[in-house]
């Protein structure tokens, strides 16, 4: 859909927002290489860009009502706008609606489109509107600019969509089918990460351990055979992956935590819920049994592992008894950390027409009981870490003089005061766990 309207100036300074999962990040980051591709410049923190990119996330609660409300919030205080792109998992399944309610929006770009922003922003510099949500054959990563930006810690996509269609999730829709880039593209572009600066690369997916592709010798392996090469590069201190799928936990994947040093003992695989019922009504095709099965072979290989997992409260039917059950399985794993939601319908979605839909005050009250517990494990487990002297990977500078922030081989979050620099592994004491964080005594 292209619409007309009057003249803008061409921008020069551009902001990309992105919002949601890490996936988004990524994407946020390769939209801002784009645009610098294009002669624009990052506006400096708390200018005002001439360009900004909405980058949204369609899982939350409320997501389209929040993309209006940053939309309004861009309005400056003579009057103006700059131009806005709104970009992401919303813009692919509500583009036109937001092409008629906001005017003021000047782009609007699905998750599988952007690479074609260029195309975009120079129409957009003609006085056009104009709407992207295609899903093209062709991947946008073959038109994307090779070089990558990195910090110490970075992201790289390896899979995108989605096939397992749970009841509850737009995912399949918004971004499509199963895909998975070529392994030599990957090795190239971690390659060029590193080079970059980065000492860990979290490789990332909708369903990130189905990622398939063809090696060297023609042979299709396996997300453990990548994990496997990129292990290689000299500079590359850390491997993980995010987010994984029960079913596609192969025992390769499992072996790969015990023989790959360099992967590291952290292991996010969502749930969602305790109670077998649920999951049948979730089509999840797994059950609690089974996800448990995989979570003992993993700590068979890798004992010290931590856990991490995402749960969905009040999904429709859900009795008292079923998130009791989902109580018991967080109770049993003993998790390090998990991503905790209320159930949100999604239109399009089987579950937002399913009966029994519970009240947001059951939800509410359920949500409070399993954070409680969860905040209970997590410090638990933070606890059993006391004492340990491990690495930390520096990303930052801690919020008091002399202090710096870093993440232990289990993602926890350690502050510890020293003579370092970012991007430093340094070797650590753990002697004090909140919940969140632990303090640390520097070694050395």
């Amino acid at each position: 859909m292209t619409i007309i309207t009057p003249l803008s100036p061409a921008p020069k300074t551009y902001r990309v927002k992105s919002f949601g999962c890490q996936m988004n990040v990524y994407d946020g980051d390769r939209m801002g290489e784009l645009l610098t591709q294009q002669g624009l410049s990052a506006a400096p923190e708390g200018a005002d860009a001439d360009l900004v990119v909405l980058n949204t996330c369609h899982i939350r609660e409320k997501a389209v009502d929040r993309v209006y409300s940053d939309i309004g919030r861009l309005k400056r205080e003579d009057g103006s706008t700059p131009l806005i792109a709104v970009a992401g998992c919303v813009a692919q399944a509500e583009g036109e609606e937001i092409m008629t309610r906001a005017p003021s929006v000047t782009m609007v770009v699905g998750p599988q489109a952007y690479h074609r922003l260029p195309d975009m922003l120079a129409k957009a510099r003609n006085g056009e509107r104009v709407t992207d949500t295609d899903m093209p054959a062709a991947t946008k990563f073959d038109v994307l600019p090779k070089a990558r930006k990195s910090g110490t810690s970075t992201f790289l996509t390896v899979q995108e969509g989605c096939d397992k269609f749970c009841t509850y999730c737009v995912v399949p829709y918004a971004r499509g089918a199963v895909i998975s880039r070529p392994f030599k593209d990957l090795a190239e572009e971690a390659r060029r990460l590193v080079e970059a600066g980065a000492r860990e690369i979290t490789l990332l997916g909708q369903n990130v351990n189905a990622w398939t592709g063809e090696n060297a010798k023609g042979q299709t392996v396996g997300l453990e055979a990548l994990i496997r090469d990129l292990a290689t590069i000299p500079d590359l201190a850390r491997i993980r992956y995010t987010t994984s799928h029960p079913n596609d936990m192969t025992q390769g994947l499992i072996d790969a935590h015990g023989e790959v040093d360099k992967l590291m003992p952290y292991l996010h695989l969502p749930v969602q819920s305790g109670s077998d019922r649920i999951l049948r009504a979730m089509n999840r095709s797994h059950t609690v049994e089974s996800y448990l099965a995989i979570l003992d072979r993993v700590r068979a290989v890798r004992p010290d592992i931590a856990i991490s997992g995402d749960f969905i409260v009040g999904f429709p039917g859900e009795s008292e008894e079923d998130f009791a059950e989902t109580l018991r399985v967080v109770d049993q794993v003993g998790y390090a950390a998990a991503f905790t939601f209320k159930y949100s319908p999604r239109p399009g979605t089987p579950a937002a027409a399913m009966g029994d839909q519970v009240s947001i005050a059951v939800m509410e009250e359920r949500l409070k009981r399993l954070q409680a517990l969860m905040t209970e494990k997590q410090l638990a487990f933070n606890a059993t870490s006391v004492g340990k002297i491990t690495q930390v990977l520096i990303e930052k500078r801690g919020r008091h003089a002399g202090q710096w922030l870093g993440k232990s081989p289990w993602l926890q979050s350690v502050h510890f005061e020293g003579d370092v620099a970012i991007g430093d592994l340094v070797t650590v004491e753990l002697v004090q766990a909140g919940p969140n964080s632990l303090a640390g005594r520097l070694i050395g």
